[in-house]
């Protein structure tokens, strides 16, 4: 079959990884201009570790993986007050666990595509048009494309999913929190050996050693901190950033002082996707974009691994 993919993150790669070993013909689509890098990071475990065992992943992703002995709760002096040893999840998962950058799991899945996977960067899907024998897609650059499947793996705000089914606000569910995230080079303090977090109430602000001597911050605040309404640009939204967490103590100032030259800030709601059904005649929805069970859930990665292998072996 002709299938055509939009979103090259997790769910998708791992989706055009085994469609493509299966003799289909897949064409990929990102709008990103090449694959994005950075982000988040976050714990590979359960169905979506046997899931990228069973894709042949996991020698590659052993030598991306974090590894931090502490994971610490500290109050506003810096002083530890709580947290855990990281053997502990270990313990619990019997060792199949690791701490990796989504995007270098989504890297990681795509270095090993077949050959036959076409891959088109800087473009998405713009119209869909089902006749019943097949989809003709338009993109926003390139030219018109027909398929027998198409599916949107364009995660929470998935464009395919607003085209064929109508708007996010039909199947997104708010938790009442947004996120942000971003990397500062050079931060100190810094220990490579523990997650530090602090919290407050309606605040949450995290901080994680990664590679080059960079350090990734999380950070969630409950809505009531947006003052009613959503900031639309980078410098809204480090000023509501700065509003909410100036005041708390810890680290927090000169992480805020960093956030004013951070680049590709990352910000959005904290919500959940549910849909009566994931697909319509030849379009199908796969990962954040069917079932997004929200980013704080944990587990987001671990069901676009399984949903990929579940859904392309059903194909």
């Amino acid at each position: 079959m002709r299938v055509i993919i939009n979103g090259a993150g997790i769910a998708g790669t791992a989706l055009a990884f085994w469609l493509g070993r299966a003799g289909h013909e897949v064409l990929l689509v990102e709008r990103a201009p090449a694959l994005r890098r950075g982000g988040y990071v976050l714990n590979l475990w359960g169905i979506g570790y046997d899931a990228a065992e069973r894709m042949g992943l996991l020698s590659r992703l052993s030598g991306l993986q974090y590894q931090v002995d502490n994971l610490c709760m500290v109050d506003r002096h810096g002083r530890v007050r709580g947290g855990y040893p990281s053997r502990v999840l270990s313990g619990l998962t019997g060792g199949r666990i690791m701490a990796l950058a989504r995007t270098d799991i989504a890297a990681s899945i795509h270095e090993r595509l077949d050959a036959r996977v076409e891959r088109l960067f800087g473009d998405s899907v713009a119209g869909i048009e089902d006749d019943g024998a097949q989809v003709h897609v338009r993109f926003e650059h390139a030219p018109l494309r027909q398929a027998d499947l198409v599916i949107g793996a364009d995660g929470l705000h998935s464009r395919v999913r607003q085209l064929l089914f109508g708007p996010d606000a039909r199947f997104e569910y708010p938790l009442g929190c947004h996120v942000a995230a971003f990397e500062l080079a050079g931060y100190r303090p810094r220990d490579d050996s523990r997650y530090e977090a602090f919290t407050a109430p309606g605040r949450y602000i995290a901080k994680f050693p990664v590679r080059n001597d960079t350090t990734l911050f999380f950070m969630v605040l409950r809505d009531e901190y947006l003052d009613g309404a959503v900031p639309g640009n980078d410098a809204g939204r480090r000023a509501v950033l700065t509003r909410a967490f100036a005041d708390l103590g810890w680290e927090c100032a000169p992480i805020l002082a960093g956030l004013q030259q951070a680049e590709n800030l990352y910000f959005d709601s904290i919500s959940q996707i549910r849909m009566p059904a994931w697909s319509q005649g030849r379009v199908a929805l796969l990962g954040d974009a069917a079932a997004c069970p929200s980013l704080i859930a944990g587990a987001g990665c671990g069901f676009a691994l399984a949903e990929a292998y579940v859904l392309a072996g059903e194909l």
